[in-house]
């Protein structure tokens, strides 16, 4: 069946309309002047330069990376061991548990940051490296355990029974045949939390300090000051670095997960 005018007509505007945003950020980024604007009144890389040549942006973008990398490993190794260990358990059990770790995307950022704050600060491990870093790992967690969740279901239960069946005792089973088919789900779980932990500025807002912050909070600091395109630049580079990402997982395992995550989410239960 073929679409009506009207939904081509949306389609169309929907193609055009979803990537504006992002045309209108790279575009500003190349202006020479030290105000926004676009499109911009001409051409140059003064702002790339300066954010690549200023050790407060490079130190800032670091961090965040370093966060990112390890909350994305750590919480996809805990999201497989939890989805592994829920596989099989009872329903009753399997969904309160599936409620915990989901529960984080039910409360506002800006409550979950002061809890953190008062929680971190009884600790003394506020405006550090440990104490965003463990905000990171609670926050990243739904987004690291339902790819991998999800993959796990899809797999064909008659390929570990037959493994056990010639002979594989159950590591063996885990190693070459149940984690080489959650390749996709834990290259999604990585993505997922990688961009969730590098993008969040509400919560670490409330745990960074003077001698620790990441580049979301420096680029929200920045802005209350200057109007300047740097910020713009910066904009541009987390674009195409997601973008890499993106392509990267699709030619390791493909964007299907993505779909599958997608179509689940829509069919789950209310």
């Amino acid at each position: 069946m073929g679409l009506s005018p009207a939904t081509r007509i949306i389609a169309v505007l929907l193609l055009i309309l979803l990537p504006a945003p992002l045309i209108i950020v790279i575009g500003a980024s190349f202006s020479p002047r030290a105000v926004l604007a676009f499109p911009p009144p001409g051409f140059s890389w003064r702002w790339y330069l300066e954010f690549l040549g200023s050790t407060a942006w490079i130190t800032a973008f670091a961090q965040s990376a370093v966060i990112a990398i390890v909350a994305a490993v750590v919480t996809t190794i805990i999201a497989v061991l939890a989805a592994l260990a829920l596989d099989r358990a009872p329903a009753r059990l399997r969904s309160a548990a599936e409620t915990a770790i989901l529960a984080p995307l039910l409360f506002p950022h800006a409550a979950i940051g002061i809890a953190f704050l008062g929680w971190l600060s009884m600790l003394h491990l506020n405006g550090g490296f440990i104490g965003v870093l463990m905000a990171h790992l609670i926050l990243c967690a739904p987004f690291a355990y339902r790819p991998i969740a999800v993959s796990l279901r899809q797999i064909d239960r008659s390929l570990t029974e037959a493994a056990t069946i010639l002979g594989a005792e159950p590591r063996q089973t885990l190693t070459r045949v149940v984690l080489p088919l959650l390749r996709p789900g834990i290259a999604a779980s990585l993505l997922f939390s990688f961009i969730i932990s590098f993008d969040e500025v509400t919560v670490t807002m409330f745990l960074t300090g003077p001698q620790f912050t990441t580049l979301p909070v420096s680029i929200y600091t920045h802005i209350h000051d200057s109007a300047d395109p740097v910020v713009a630049a910066i904009s541009s580079v987390l674009i195409l670095l997601t973008a890499g990402l993106v392509l990267l997982i699709d030619r390791l395992v493909g964007l299907r997960i993505f779909i599958d995550i997608e179509e689940e989410g829509r069919h789950a239960p209310a």
